[in-house]
């Protein structure tokens, strides 16, 4: 059973990897226009994080596929290594 869950409800929510490392906060998404799915995650980086601090930043924004999405609950985890 698929759940859906509003994005409205997503915005603000904490954004870690699997392994612990806090990402930051996700603030929006963007849509595939062809098939109408979420295709990736818009985060607010953590700016205290060494972990972001080495990753490449699009606008000031972190942007994570959402392939790499392994959860969605209190936190939103993601798979670190899928991430490029």
């Amino acid at each position: 059973m698929v759940k859906y869950v509003i994005a409205e409800q997503l915005v603000g929510k904490e954004v870690v990897t699997s392994d612990g490392f806090d990402l930051g906060k996700f603030v929006d998404a963007e849509v595939s226009e062809n098939s109408g799915k979420l295709s990736t995650l818009i985060i607010e980086p953590n700016v205290d994080s060494e972990y972001v601090s080495k990753l490449s930043l699009k606008s000031g924004k972190l942007s994570v596929p959402y392939t790499s999405v392994m959860a969605v609950n209190d936190f939103i985890v993601v798979d670190r290594r899928n991430m490029v």
